[in-house]
């Protein structure tokens, strides 16, 4: 939510989980809470949203005064299509709930990866976070996969491995942590190192999608109009 006044805006973030980016480790999530607090960002946690009024903002335990903008972020959420693809199992969040092995739970020829698969592995208590990373490892995973399936050989499980986690807040700073330093403990970074780290990581998904030379031209092209373009936009 957004409130202007003479000088800067007030900004207030509102988070219903005990703390903000639950996906991630806590002590990212307290860096990030951290940089956001010092940038002069009202930080209030546990506090769900159940409407937005015109008059008064969104209605929660704390009253709060009437902002000018107020952005809802809901979360990730699959297609309404797969809420009830031909019979197949779908999570709350219209997920298509697998097995180990990728497998949706209805029908062994119908593999999900990334943000439209539920995965809760063996002796886990949350699902396998839809993130970039993990829709990269079950893609790899897949692909070695579907040769022993046309074979009638049976499929390898998919493990998770969480390679650590970037949070990016702009020009301002990053926060995150690397995991598997010191006896598979995560080491935290942040500042100008880990906003390094985030932007090469970032790259390198692109490459994957788009290529080297797409990637490069459109670098470069970008820093060409990085002064010139507005950096809010609202239509």
């Amino acid at each position: 939510m957004l409130r202007s006044s003479e000088k800067n805006p007030k900004i207030t973030l509102v988070e219903a989980a005990e703390r903000i980016l639950p996906a991630v480790p806590p002590r990212v999530s307290e860096g990030a809470a951290n940089l956001l607090r010092k940038l002069g960002i009202d930080v209030r946690t546990q506090a769900r949203v159940v409407e937005v009024q015109p008059e008064g903002g969104p209605a929660c335990r704390w009253r709060l005064h009437p902002p000018e903008l107020v952005v809802w972020a809901a979360g990730v959420k699959g297609p309404e299509v797969l809420h009830d693809l031909d019979g197949l199992e779908a999570s709350r969040s219209n997920q298509l709930v697998v097995t180990p092995t990728l497998q949706t739970t209805r029908d062994p020829d119908v593999f999900a990866m990334g943000d439209c698969a539920f995965l809760i592995n063996p002796g886990e208590a949350k699902p396998v976070p839809p993130r970039a990373q993990a829709a990269q490892q079950q893609a790899s995973h897949l692909a070695k996969q579907v040769q022993p399936r046309l074979n009638g050989k049976p499929l390898q499980p998919f493990v998770y491995r969480d390679l650590g986690s970037l949070v990016s807040l702009g020009e301002y700073s990053t926060v995150g942590n690397l995991m598997g330093f010191i006896s598979g403990k995560g080491l935290l970074i942040e500042g100008y190192f880990a906003r390094l780290m985030y932007q090469s990581l970032y790259k390198m998904h692109q490459m994957a999608l788009f290529g080297a030379g797409k990637v490069t031209l459109d670098t470069i092209a970008r820093a060409l109009t990085r002064r010139t373009e507005p950096r809010v936009k609202l239509h």
